[in-house]
């Protein structure tokens, strides 16, 4: 290790690469200063914590999540500009433990000589648990800032060690009013798209919050050089995807999805039918539909009605398995279902609760009669000590307390007089009653 410290320290490495003239559309207007990234603004903004950082010109560790093309590279890069900090990028699907290596080790010599390194670990949740506590000493020590890009929850893909040494910042997907703004640059760059307004508005639609998509789609447009402006049918044909109608103020996309869901809340079929209808008929996409048919069978109805995020999970599965148009009809079933279903929100509104109440309460920890005692040791300093196994008490039920000392038992969920949730009310209430008995015995 002498010898490999002993070497010059590898020289500054920028995240500002300048793109080829030949570069994909994307590339090359990507943005050059932090300010320039678009739909953001609550974490690059001066109050947002990205703003922040930079302005204190210190930056902690940290994990981008968000969907894909939102901006979680080019905010990488441009961080390290941003403090001066030496750019090096991994990817988990591409490197691997030899790569992670070379790294760090760079990054060692260069600390040696002064030069702080910013580490970008793009799809982080793809290496393994080992793999990621390999980052933990040189997060630890400052060998690397971390900023680690996922598209996937980090609480169910990231080590929770890991966590705990990263900010988890949540980008949000990007809105009507960015996707406008991209194709904007795009056309101030390559010059106007050819189509109507009524087709640049459903192509903005189309890209679903994905900026990269967006481009990408702008980018085939002008490769074709077409002489005569789109209109919605022409661009679904010539992009071989659906595009919807949408009219001219661009509202249309969601005022019809609100409309839908709203109907769809106040049980009301028949609108609920004619509005998912406007959607299909227009050449909106049936998955995205389905999507938020899904959110609504969690948000809206909940343990009301069980089976509805089983329907609408199966109608997805349908679509998938049938197309368009046969598969549109298990869409119609769905949101039939959904419509005539009992409606509860305590689901929603416990999970809201519930999540407050975490962060609040930090890292407490559970009651010792309910924690994990594999080992001899756990079990000789009171590990699991006094469980009282439920199956072998009275009525199966023993109403031992659950909650961390010092944190008083907490009420979430309140399950609504309907539907399935009566039933659930009953046997809360039930369990309360006998809870009460054992503790007063």
């Amino acid at each position: 290790m002498a010898d490999l410290f002993a070497d010059d320290p590898p020289p500054p490495v920028s995240g500002q690469d300048e793109p080829r003239a030949d570069a994909p559309l994307a590339d090359r207007l990507r943005p050059r200063d932090l300010t320039e990234v678009i739909g953001q603004e609550h974490l690059t903004g001066p109050e947002g914590a990205i703003g922040r950082m930079v302005a204190a010109g210190r930056l902690s560790s940290m994990i981008l999540w968000g969907p894909p093309g939102t901006g979680k590279t080019s905010i990488a890069r441009l961080l390290a500009d941003a403090v001066g900090m030496r750019f090096v990028a991994v990817s988990a699907v591409f490197s691997g433990v030899a790569d992670l290596k070379k790294a760090f080790s760079e990054a060692d010599r260069a600390a040696q000589a002064g030069q702080k390194t910013l580490l970008l670990v793009d799809e982080i949740h793809r290496f393994n648990r080992a793999q990621q506590d390999g980052f933990l000493p040189f997060v630890e020590r400052g060998t690397v800032t971390l900023v680690g890009a996922t598209t996937e929850n980090p609480s169910f893909e990231l080590n929770a060690a890991l966590l705990s040494r990263a900010q988890v910042l949540v980008l949000n997907r990007l809105g009507e009013d960015a996707l406008d703004k991209l194709l904007d640059r795009a056309e101030q760059l390559e010059g106007p798209l050819p189509l109507t307004p009524e087709a640049r508005a459903a192509l903005v639609a189309t890209a679903d919050g994905d900026g990269r998509f967006l481009l990408n789609q702008a980018e085939t447009l002008y490769n074709a050089r077409i002489a005569e402006p789109l209109d919605p049918a022409a661009l679904g044909a010539f992009l071989q995807r659906r595009v919807a109608v949408y009219d001219k103020d661009r509202e249309g996309h969601y005022n019809l999805i609100s409309a839908l869901h709203k109907s769809l809340r106040g049980s009301d079929p028949q609108a609920a039918l004619y509005y998912l209808a406007r959607m299909l008929v227009a050449g909106e996409e049936p998955l995205f539909v389905l999507r938020r048919l899904v959110r609504f069978a969690s948000e809206d109805i909940g343990l009301a009605d069980p089976q509805a995020l089983v329907q609408c999970l199966a109608a997805k599965d349908a679509y998938d398995f049938l197309g368009s148009p046969e598969g549109e009809l298990a869409v119609v079933q769905a949101c039939l279902y959904c419509a005539t279903a009992p409606k509860s929100n305590a689901a929603y509104k416990a999970q809201k609760a519930a999540w407050a109440s975490a962060r609040e309460t930090g890292s407490i920890m559970p009651p010792q009669n309910i924690l994990n005692a594999p080992t001899k040791l756990m079990k000789d300093i009171g590990y699991g000590a006094g469980y009282q196994y439920d199956h072998e008490a009275e009525s199966g039920f023993s109403g031992a307390n659950y909650w961390p000392e010092g944190m008083e038992p907490q009420t979430y969920y309140t399950p609504v007089e309907r539907g399935f949730e009566r039933k659930v009310r009953e046997r809360i209430a039930y369990w309360e009653h006998l809870r009460a008995q054992r503790h007063n015995a």
